[in-house]
């Protein structure tokens, strides 16, 4: 029987603040899960510590609810236990670029084939607005005593020289276009990494809904031009995409996905900014190594006989070692 969206919600009350970004993205999720038929019990959400890690009590599939900064170890360990899954990792921008920004380059390094979405609001709002790696240097929002001291971190432009094999940016307010890049980026053979600008409604009072919208209050007449865009609507006929596997063309792609993240103020894009499919998968690579690893990995192997472990990792750990 074919499953319907609402086969993917929860009876647990979203306990978000009104307004904030985070409905849209957990819409469009379970809309992306349900279009494209992933059985509940063939896919994973890992979420961190945050309002985001909220994400996984709210999605009908399995759910793990993991530590501070750790939600790519545990997403890309489930992974590999059981390469069948479609694993996806949820946290914020504090919880991934913060305390987890060391495991979110090193998991570019391996390309897991799975997505990681960020829920990216500039603050840390559960712990009541401290400044997130993303807000601006010198922004002051209406949480913060004084402006933020610190430069600010690129997280598309990090993906990309991190080694995400899919890199996009979404918009929590554009519900469908975002399930669209949810799609793209769960189909993608590799690790996606998805940045999404989630306006937080109680303690970011500058990037706002209306900020985005570009409506600016403080004049008599409202006025209105999106500072948002779709890089596919753009007339420069922007290509992400790596067509073969070379080079040259993956560091012109890269180059021009580096430029265009550092578009922001008066034009933001959103929109897939680089893709490369050419890059072997970390799962591929062990199969190379191990015998046998697509067809038996640790998930299915029997864990116990006569109440003793069973389970053999050792060929895994061994290709681990240098």
């Amino acid at each position: 029987m074919a499953l319907k969206l609402a086969d993917y919600k929860t009876g647990v009350h979203n306990d978000w603040c009104p307004g904030c970004g985070d409905f849209g993205i957990v819409n469009a999720l379970q809309m992306a899960l349900a279009e494209m038929g992933v059985k509940r019990d063939k896919a994973v959400i890992f979420s961190g510590i945050g309002c985001s890690g909220k994400t996984s009590h709210y999605i009908n599939t399995y759910g793990v609810h993991t530590l501070h900064g750790r939600v790519l170890t545990f997403a890309q360990g489930g992974k590999l236990a059981n390469p069948e899954l479609t694993v996806v990792a949820v946290g914020g921008d504090g919880d991934g670029l913060g305390i987890g920004a060391g495991h979110f380059v090193a998991a570019g390094r391996r390309n897991v084939d799975m997505t990681y979405i960020i829920f990216d609001n500039g603050v840390y709002g559960l712990t009541k607005g401290q400044a997130s790696p993303t807000l601006k240097l010198g922004e002051k929002t209406k949480s913060l005593p004084s402006p933020n001291t610190n430069y600010n971190v690129n997280p598309i432009g990090l993906a990309v020289a991190s080694g995400f094999t899919f890199v996009a940016r979404g918009y929590s307010y554009d519900v469908r276009h975002l399930k669209d890049l949810i799609k793209r980026a769960i189909t993608h053979k590799g690790l996606s990494f998805l940045d999404v600008l989630q306006p937080c409604p109680t303690y970011n009072d500058i990037n706002t809904r209306d900020w985005y919208a570009g409506v600016d209050l403080a004049k008599e007449s409202v006025e209105r031009h999106s500072r948002i865009y779709k890089i596919d609507d753009d007339e420069s006929h922007f290509d992400p995409i790596v067509h073969h596997n070379n080079a040259a063309e993956v560091d012109e792609k890269m180059s021009q996905a580096l430029i265009k993240s550092l578009e922001w103020g008066n034009k933001i894009p959103i929109g897939v900014f680089y893709q490369n499919e050419t890059i072997s998968t970390y799962t591929a690579r062990l199969a190379d190594n191990i015998p046998n690893y697509m067809e038996n990995p640790p998930a299915k192997q029997k864990i116990s006989k006569d109440g003793h472990p069973i389970t053999d990792i050792s060929e895994m750990l061994d290709s681990l070692r240098v």
